[in-house]
């Protein structure tokens, strides 16, 4: 009975990669699925229906393009409207800043991984860097198995440990919950 219930464990864990990606999967189908059916419903023609999506696709093409240059005022006219109304601008200055900071626009350095003690000394785990100040760092410390939630932390520099992890590679790290780990070297190098 304990083997048929072990094995049944390892099959779950096995296959929670595979669901993930399936859902992830039909979650896009679906929405994809559901605009299709709104365009849709404006004609019954097909043509008509692939023609709004070449038209919405161009048209979001061009606004990017307008966008990335910095010549698009429309835009310009909205993020000064919601500057105006105070809850909405904080909201949408944050997430402005985060998309830029995900998507690597309008950075002065290089995304940087980095290691820090905590929860306290002696642990260590790797961390974000959002921002500097001098030479204290802002740090996004992400938890397994979701690193979207975390902790920011502002630490001394003395206090972290460079890392030559990449973004994608931490990520992996902080989503595998450490069997995906590229620099098993850093490992041995932290402090004790």
């Amino acid at each position: 009975m304990k083997k048929l219930l072990n094995y049944t464990l390892i099959g779950i864990l096995a296959l929670i990669p595979v669901v993930v990606i399936l859902q992830i999967i039909l979650f896009v189908k679906d929405r994809f699925g559901d605009l299709f059916q709104f365009v849709y419903g404006y004609s019954d023609n097909y043509f008509v229906t692939f023609l709004l999506f070449g038209v919405s696709f161009t048209l979001i093409t061009f606004i990017g393009h307008r966008v990335s240059l910095g010549r698009f005022s429309i835009i310009a006219g909205f993020e000064n409207l919601i500057e105006r109304i105070p809850l909405l601008s904080t909201i949408y200055r944050v997430t402005k800043k985060l998309v830029h900071m995900i998507a690597g626009h309008e950075l002065k350095e290089p995304r940087e991984v980095v290691y820090v003690e905590y929860p306290k000394e002696g642990l260590w785990v790797p961390a974000y860097v959002t921002n500097k100040v001098e030479d204290r760092y802002i740090l996004f410390v992400p938890t397994s198995p979701n690193p979207t939630s975390g902790f920011a932390v502002i630490v001394h520099e003395s206090k972290i440990i460079k890392s030559d992890m990449s973004i994608e590679q931490v990520t992996s790290f902080i989503i595998s919950v450490g069997a995906d780990y590229e620099k098993l070297s850093e490992a041995t190098q932290l402090p004790k």
